[in-house]
């Protein structure tokens, strides 16, 4: 082995921070500035050793958010994922039975796919993530992304607006979920709160 596996996880990090998404183009970036091309592995080499290793990189990802309680809050949202245009969504036949049509409010499109549910700290780190079909409300998959690393700060959009919610997650849980208030809401929120 050329390298160390901490190195090859090290410089896979690294890659994904500096938003190489080509493996190609990361491996050429490694041999033409961090490391000699004798002293790295070759590209399909680097990449299966990287694939091998992903267990690792999930654990580390997993403990850098369960440590994770210095990020100040986590954001809680959804968003479609379409697997056909919409003119062929009534008559699509692949994945039938596990995707079906859904609405997304924020894009004022009516699409055929899944819905990825997904909850993301303030510095960027994804802490935990659901995917389900198009026709899941937001309410009902917010308990299960915000239980897999609970953080105990939580921000939504009117999406997740749900008193029954709020006070099960606080009470069970010890996390607090914020959402705006809708215009016609029976319950207001203070100023105070608000700021």
């Amino acid at each position: 082995m050329k390298q160390k596996d901490e190195v090859i996880i090290a410089i896979h990090v690294l890659g994904k921070l500096l938003g190489f998404t080509s493996e190609r183009a990361w491996h050429r970036f490694v041999i033409g500035n961090l490391f000699p091309k004798d002293l790295f592995p070759e590209r399909s080499r680097y990449n299966r050793r990287c694939r091998a290793l992903s267990f690792a990189i999930k654990w580390i990802r997993h403990q850098l958010a369960k440590r994770g309680q210095h990020h100040a809050y986590a954001v809680v949202d959804s968003l479609p994922i379409e697997l056909c245009h919409s003119a062929r969504m009534h008559r699509v036949k692949r994945f039938r039975g596990i995707a079906d049509i859904g609405y997304c409010a924020s894009k004022r499109i009516t699409f055929y796919g899944w819905k990825l549910h997904l909850q993301v700290t303030d510095q960027g780190l994804p802490m935990g993530y659901v995917v389900t079909e198009a026709s899941c409300h937001d309410r009902v998959a917010a308990e299960t992304v915000m239980m897999q690393i609970p953080h105990p700060y939580n921000l939504g959009d009117k999406g997740y607006i749900s008193q029954k919610l709020q006070k099960k997650l606080y009470e069970e849980h010890r996390v607090a979920f914020w959402t705006p208030v809708r215009k016609n809401q029976r319950i207001r929120q203070s100023d105070a709160w608000k700021q």
